[in-house]
């Protein structure tokens, strides 16, 4: 989408509050921004300094979306085109983030383009600091937002599990396993989850196979990588617990890593108090990375809130550690 065609639907959503159009799509996005102490040990060398003041947009974004009926075999047609974008200093152009199109029916789901593997979805809302400096993807390889995806979501089964599976196509772009030639097969990389989800329990099971990510967070290597990861989390009145375990494994080099994450919030009115500790350790590196976090969030209204939090992310063998101390602002629309 050009920016023409951003400003337009941007537009539509001012003039008309509800945001979503008779007979067309839903302007969707989130602003979040945050203020922050960053500091770095050990210092780096000069120029750089080992502490700054820094405005950060923690992933806000603005995209469109919707369906709509067709004329054959009780088919919908969907859509979503979603763009990330920098609230703080306005540079560069829109970058990509979840695009596809796709069908619907009695069958289930079918889409394909660029968006969240199941491995990378499967993690629901355990991550209580999701997008922010202590996310999952600061110390657990996995999340991955693919290119060239298609995937497969099933109905709701017994109005609880759901099922995804998607293949990825690596195009005859790399040699990922390093045989010689360029993987050019359908199915290269595959990810698939089932998931269990109630009121108050949620579950899954996820894994991915020959995945051409960057390599392990703890066992740097070229991939590809299996991935197991089961997750869990349960609510109750005003509290959330959630927890990850994660084997991961390059299946060239044998380096293998294990993850967990634990979570926890509780909620007092519009206060919310947030904990999370994670932790990623190498087989082969004997490396051990750690993320910790808590903080704080108040409720301005149902799309808006403030919130201050702290994180330490920390590396065991190669002694480094950052350290993050934030305020901020977000809003949903």
């Amino acid at each position: 989408m050009n920016k023409k065609l951003l400003a337009i639907a941007v537009g539509a959503a001012v003039a008309f509050p509800a945001v979503a159009l008779a007979e067309g799509p839903t302007v969707y996005g989130k602003m979040n921004i945050t203020l922050e102490m960053n500091t770095v040990d050990p210092a780096p060398a000069a120029p750089d300094n080992d502490s700054a003041w820094v405005l950060d947009s923690n992933s806000s974004r603005l995209g469109v979306k919707g369906d709509y009926d067709l004329e054959v075999g009780g088919l919908s047609a969907i859509y979503q085109a979603e763009f990330g974008m920098n609230v703080d200093d306005g540079a560069g152009p829109f970058s990509q983030r979840n695009i596809f199109a796709g069908l619907k029916g009695g069958f289930g789901t079918i889409k394909a383009g660029k968006f969240d593997t199941p491995m990378k979805t499967s993690q629901g809302k355990v991550d209580q600091f999701n997008d922010l400096d202590g996310d999952i993807s600061s110390f657990m390889t996995g999340d991955e937002r693919a290119n060239n995806i298609v995937q497969y979501t099933s109905p709701k089964l017994a109005d609880a599990i759901t099922i995804n599976a998607a293949f990825i196509p690596n195009e005859d772009q790399s040699d990922f396993d390093g045989n010689g030639e360029n993987e050019n097969g359908l199915t290269d990389t595959i990810s698939v989850s089932v998931v269990y989800e109630t009121d108050s329990l949620y579950a899954a099971l996820a894994q991915d196979i020959d995945n051409d990510y960057e390599g392990l967070d703890a066992d740097p290597s070229v991939g590809p990588i299996d991935i197991t990861r089961l997750t869990g989390a349960y609510k109750i009145d005003a509290l959330e617990l959630g927890a990850i375990y994660q084997m991961a494994e390059d299946t060239e080099s044998n380096g293998k890593e294990t993850s967990i994450l634990v979570s926890g919030a509780f909620k007092m009115d519009r206060v919310k108090l947030k904990l999370q500790y994670g932790m990623t350790d190498g087989d082969q590196s004997d490396e051990e990375l750690t993320s910790l976090s808590f903080g704080a969030d108040y409720k301005l209204a149902k799309a808006s809130k403030v919130f201050a939090y702290y994180t330490v992310n920390q590396a065991d063998l190669a002694d480094t550690e950052e350290t993050f101390l934030a305020v901020g602002l977000e809003h949903k629309f």
